[in-house]
């Protein structure tokens, strides 16, 4: 096969990135080992533990368990899930903003669980009044989001634990790509902040680990009886997982970029991709477009439709929010480099856009 991966240098809208040389490196030693059946794969079964061990250290807690899922949308899946077997209810129901990722409408669908979306507020995090509103004694699990991904918003995540415990729900955190740099913040977001009970939190995104790197942290060992069932023909006689064979890759990159990066590493990465989203918010608003505040490297701004098409039209890879505003990045493949080059592509498509254009009498 000749094709050739696409490059990261216009990559503008992911929120994953080229993975650190040392995770490349790990994961292509551990590509065919499966983490699903730790008794005939014990190495990789040990470096998941020491995963989870250093996850744990990032996100505030001190005896975590959890496994290397395939990324937040399955450790979201599960946490749901964990939450719907917890429930006493004949008809379950999740509360969450309606900044919350996608996967928690899969996970409402897959596993059979009403879902009550709640707005945010003029910060764009969950409204409090209105989580309290709909919450009741059928709640299985209240949402929070700790870098949301259209706006890098933290929701007041105690303040909405103390909303769960109040109806007797479990509390999960969506920290799936804020979680790296959430630590470097001031921002009240882990099991040490507040009675988190599951978070979803993955490697492969801020921390740069190769994909498919994702976390689902429990706080109690416990919440994983919920998912396990037995693997009667395995050497290991039960599996909590919802993959059954997962390549050790994920595993093993994980744990390499953590050793590297973790602590000093990862803060030096988020002070630059921060101070990338400033300079980027500072450049468009100069420009006259109207933007939304980066408290995490995220930057959303009222580009008309037309621009960002021919944007994209040059190569770069661009979203927009569901209110249809651009929204860039800054993940740790993104330099100032490259986003001067983008800003450069704006003027001279703002310069021939306010050009005349001639007619005929």
């Amino acid at each position: 096969m000749q094709t050739e991966p696409q490059a990261f240098d216009r990559v503008l809208s992911s929120m994953c990135t080229e993975p650190h040389p040392v995770a490349r490196e790990a994961a292509e030693r551990f590509l065919a080992t499966n983490p699903g059946d730790p008794g005939t794969y014990p190495t990789v079964s040990a470096l998941e533990d020491e995963a989870i061990a250093v996850l744990g250290e990032i996100a505030g807690l001190d005896d975590p368990s959890g496994y290397i899922a395939s990324g937040g949308t399955e450790a979201n899946i599960q946490a749901v899930r964990i939450a719907r077997e917890r429930a006493d209810a004949a008809r379950p129901n999740v509360v969450m903003p309606e900044s919350a990722h996608f996967s928690f409408r899969k996970a409402a669908d897959l596993l059979g669980v009403d879902l009550r979306v709640v707005p945010t507020d003029d910060r764009y995090r969950a409204d409090l009044e209105a989580v309290r509103a709909a919450v009741d004694d059928d709640t299985a699990a209240v949402i929070g989001v700790a870098g949301s991904t259209e706006y890098g918003r933290v929701d007041p995540i105690p303040e909405l634990g103390e909303i769960a415990q109040s109806v007797g729900a479990m509390l999960h955190v969506d920290a799936a790509w804020g979680g790296f740099v959430l630590p470097f913040t001031d921002y009240e977001w882990n099991f040490s902040h507040a009675p988190v009970d599951t978070m979803a939190i993955d490697p492969h995104k801020m921390g740069q680990a190769a994909v498919p790197a994702g976390g689902l942290l429990v706080r109690d060992s416990a919440l994983l009886d919920e998912l396990a069932v037995d693997t009667p023909y395995l050497e290991s006689t039960s599996q909590a997982t919802l993959t059954g064979t997962r390549s050790g890759a994920g595993v093993a990159s994980a744990v390499a970029a953590m050793e590297e990066l973790w602590p000093s590493g990862y803060r030096s990465q988020y002070v630059r991709s921060q101070n990338n989203a400033e300079w980027l918010a500072d450049a468009l608003e100069k420009r006259g477009y109207d933007v939304v505040d980066p408290t995490l490297p995220l930057v959303a701004a009222d580009v008309p439709r037309s621009t960002f098409d021919a944007l994209r039209a040059k190569g770069w890879r661009i979203s927009r929010t569901a209110t249809d505003e651009l929204r860039i990045v800054c993940m740790p493949h993104v330099t100032r480099e490259m986003l001067a080059s983008f800003i450069s592509d704006l003027d001279r498509l703002e310069v021939r856009a306010s050009v005349p254009v001639a007619c005929d009498d």
